[in-house]
């Protein structure tokens, strides 16, 4: 089964969910008949690339990255369809559509094919980037290639020896004097696990570079972004190759490539030495579209354990008829469960799309944002999970596209920061950032939800979010609340998603499909929400790890 892109679920939770009409740009005709005619496309299109990609991975080829010809093939016609441009500034190509929508596409494209979508993703983070922190000039010159889709982009910070620890990151910048009296940069050293980092879908990559200059300080203090760009403006390749392309558990079709640069030319984007800010600006662009991206595939895996489960007769009903194991009950569990976590996290991270386009609630936005990545991400591993339990020994079989989300969808995990780091960083910053601001704003979104809840819900949701605080209280006086962190992310990620749900349900006369929302928002109420009382014991009560936690393992 190919995927379907599930358009009026989208609207729904746009509307009722997020809250989208409250956008200065949203246009309630605009949103159906754009996120439709993307639908069309992606289904008819890039869909039918998924498991062309996952048996044909790029190849080094006289050291250039070569992709499948129906990669190609699929990409001039996005371009020729103009997607890339649709929340673009318009000064520089773009239709300056609300994000929210863009990331609707962006989801769409996930679940029909991850890898293709994997292509995409960083240009539209770098054309944020670039529009934030970039100079006139170079906005002028770069954001048009970008938007039209004649460029495309990476962000390269990991090294061999500097992976979640950037403090470690050796590549150089070093800067040449130019008779016009500007500086003109080369970069020298290696990065590793680059998405998308070479290939042959663009005229040019963009390179993003996280580098130390001479002289700028250690740690993170030393590091600045430049513009490293694949094909000089003279049309010479640039000194930056490609020395693998790495062999994965999944996402065959995206080239994850070591790159070496060697002496590359290079510009500075915004001010030395804040060039982890300014990447951050990247990276939390990412981690919105990594939750939606693993959200996509979710939905994929949903899709095929619905489909599977209507189809398969296995069993009996009173009469002796054999039945569709739809009927039977634990496989009414794990499609609801299913439903829940996935519809559930999709009207989260609107939500959270929606606050950061307003610009109204920034603490907010930054408390939701490391959990929408991580939640979601998770929720979306599960999800795959049970949709290759359902299909029960054919969910094992490539034939059945189920095993193949569970291993594209099992890095999101991991890229755009792990899971455990921003755990980490939800207690150890979040928590008490800004005096409480963030947590407070969390705590005011879970009661203006309960406000609008149905009775059962917001008792349930009440009762979820006083464990919450209760566990919030204890790691705040805590002097090791980092062994604590996951499932804190965790409760935290339940309490969101139920809020989300709770807007959901209150509107679910509105509903395409009415009593869908009504069954999902019970199996959230009744089944995933009682899991805060537990997750708050264990924080209450976390693992007795010893000083000498060595000795453990001896």
């Amino acid at each position: 089964m190919d995927y379907r892109a599930p358009v009026e679920e989208m609207l729904f939770s746009l509307r009722h969910g997020a809250g989208a009409g409250r956008l200065p740009s949203w246009d309630d005709e605009v949103a159906p008949a754009l996120l439709g005619e993307a639908a069309r496309f992606i289904e008819g299109e890039i869909a039918p690339l998924d498991p062309l990609g996952d048996l044909a991975p790029p190849r080094i080829v006289d050291g250039r990255v070569r992709v499948a010809p129906a990669f190609r093939t699929a990409y001039g016609r996005y371009r020729e369809a103009g997607w890339g441009r649709l929340a673009a500034p318009t000064e520089h190509g773009g239709e300056a559509q609300p994000e929210v929508l863009a990331a609707c596409v962006s989801e769409m494209f996930a679940g029909a094919c991850a890898s293709f979508q994997m292509f995409l993703s960083l240009a539209h983070a770098a054309i944020r980037t670039l529009d934030t922190c970039g100079s006139a000039e170079q906005r002028a010159r770069l954001l048009p290639r970008l938007v039209s889709g004649e460029w495309l982009a990476t962000m390269c910070l990991t090294e061999p020896q500097a992976g979640s620890d950037l403090a470690r990151i050796r590549c150089l910048a070093t800067a040449e004097p130019t008779s016009g009296g500007t500086r003109r940069w080369r970069l020298q050293g290696d990065k590793i696990f680059i998405s998308a980092g070479d290939h042959d879908l663009a005229d040019n990559i963009l390179h993003l570079v996280l580098a130390r200059t001479p002289g700028g300080g250690e740690g993170t203090r030393g590091l600045s972004l430049f513009l490293c760009p694949a094909v000089l403006p003279d049309g010479r390749r640039n000194a930056v190759s490609c020395l693998r392309i790495e062999e994965k558990m999944g996402l065959h079709a995206s080239p994850t490539c070591h790159l070496q640069f060697d002496s590359a030319e290079a510009e500075l984007l915004g001010t030395e030495g804040k060039g982890l800010a300014h990447m951050f600006v990247m990276m939390n662009a990412q981690r919105l579209d990594v939750a939606g991206q693993a959200t996509g595939m979710a939905q994929a895996a949903l899709q095929r354990a619905r489909c599977y489960a209507a189809e398969r007769l296995q069993g009996r009903d009173g009469s002796a008829r054999a039945v569709a194991i739809e009927r039977h009950g634990d496989v009414q569990r794990m499609l609801l469960t299913q439903l829940a976590l996935t519809e559930g996290c999709r009207a989260l991270i609107q939500r959270t799309g929606v606050e950061l386009e307003l610009g109204h609630k920034p603490a907010l936005v930054d408390f939701l944002t490391p959990v929408c990545k991580a939640f979601a991400t998770d929720c979306a591993v599960e999800t795959a999970q049970l949709a290759i339990q359902v299909h029960g020994g054919y969910g094992y079989l490539r034939e059945f596209r189920v095993e193949q989300v569970l291993r594209d969808v099992r890095i999101t995990q991991i890229y755009e920061g792990t899971n455990g780091i921003l755990a980490k960083t939800l207690v150890e910053r979040l928590l008490c950032a800004d005096g409480g601001a963030p947590a407070q704003a969390f705590r005011d979104e879970i009661l203006d939800a309960c406000a609008c809840a149905e009775e059962i819900t917001a008792a349930a949701l009440g009762s979820a979010l006083g464990h919450w605080s209760s566990a919030a209280d204890t790691l705040l006086r805590s002097d090791g609340a980092a062994v604590a962190a996951a499932p804190f992310m965790r409760l935290t990620g339940l309490v969101a998603v139920g809020s989300a749900w709770a807007r959901l349900e209150a509107a679910a006369a509105q509903a395409p499909h009415p009593a869908r929302v009504r069954a999902g928002a019970a199996a959230f109420r009744h089944w995933l929400l009682p899991e805060c009382a537990a997750l708050a014991a264990r924080i209450h009560h976390p693992l007795p790890i010893p000083e000498d936690a060595e000795a453990l393992w001896i």
